[in-house]
């Protein structure tokens, strides 16, 4: 794919992040916003849907012919991630991802929007309104980090050289005990220096400016929680893949690191869930 493809691509993104942000600011901490819960009781409000409805208006203006992944009306689209043989660039996006937070006024919510071509995330906005704070990457170009009005800076991760020196975040302990994974959470919090609830995609902002070191998610992540955070933190010099070690925006669970961490974290990981699953189970 040009080069030149790519930042045409990276510039509609950039723009639709803003817009889908903008939608968000009048409704955070406003008094009285209504909360609705989906299906899979996770809550929904006016203000993510306005920003998806802001988002799909400036990607489908700019290019009418690809398609869109969005979380509030993929179900009603009928939409899925795109085949690994499909040419025509898919958005895929989370026009609130951490709408718990965005409902309590805590401002570490954000707006992802990835763009996948032949099953492959090739570009990546994170944006969070409430603190004007946005990265974004795109294969091969680097990976950016901008701060209100300043100009670009390179967003890097961290050289922390061992876990003994980690700060490691997820998003919550919940996801662990609910998805049966907490023998894995309780390896990984052990072999880390600290470990943070700094939550959602936050973290994988944090992440890829160098903040924390490492991120670790279990089997709960949608497409559009991982296509835009993949190519940011590759570009910044962090590794992703999922808890066997392949790397997919389809994949539910996450390892992301700065890639020095990435495979001691793994094994840790993978002994951990490997010795829950000998365990003998209780009778019901």
């Amino acid at each position: 794919m040009p080069s030149e493809s790519r930042s045409s691509l990276l510039e509609t993104a950039l723009a639709a992040a803003r817009a889908g942000g903008d939608e968000t600011l009048p409704h955070f901490q406003r008094a009285g916003l209504r909360v609705e819960w989906k299906a899979d009781r996770t809550p929904v409000t006016e203000a993510d849907r306005a920003a998806e409805v802001a988002i799909r208006r400036v990607i489908q203006a700019r290019h009418p012919h690809h398609t869109i992944l969005g979380e509030e009306f993929a179900t009603a689209n009928n939409e899925r991630p795109a085949a690994d043989t499909e040419d025509t660039p898919q958005w895929i996006i989370d026009p609130i991802d951490g709408t718990a937070s965005f409902i309590r006024g805590v401002p570490l919510y954000g707006v992802l929007i990835g763009v996948v071509i032949r099953a492959q995330p090739v570009i990546g906005v994170m944006r969070f309104p409430a603190l004007d704070e946005t990265v974004y990457a795109a294969l091969g170009s680097g990976a950016w980090h901008i701060r209100a009005d300043a100009p670009p800076s390179p967003a890097r991760v961290s050289e922390a050289p061992s876990l003994a020196d980690a700060i490691c975040c997820t998003t919550s302990d919940d996801y662990f005990r609910q998805t049966g994974t907490r023998p894995v959470w309780d390896a990984v919090r052990d072999a880390c220096a600290s470990t943070r609830g700094w939550s959602d995609s936050y973290a994988f902002m944090l992440l890829a400016t160098g903040r924390i070191d490492a991120v670790v998610e279990p089997p709960v992540l949608h497409p559009w929680d991982a296509a835009g955070a993949i190519p940011i933190i590759q570009e910044a010099g962090g590794r992703w893949t999922d808890w066997t070690g392949a790397c997919s925006h389809t994949r539910p669970s996450v390892l992301a690191t700065n890639a020095r961490l990435h495979a001691p974290l793994l094994q840790i990981i993978g002994d951990a869930a490997h010795s829950s699953e000998r365990r003998p189970r209780k009778h019901q």
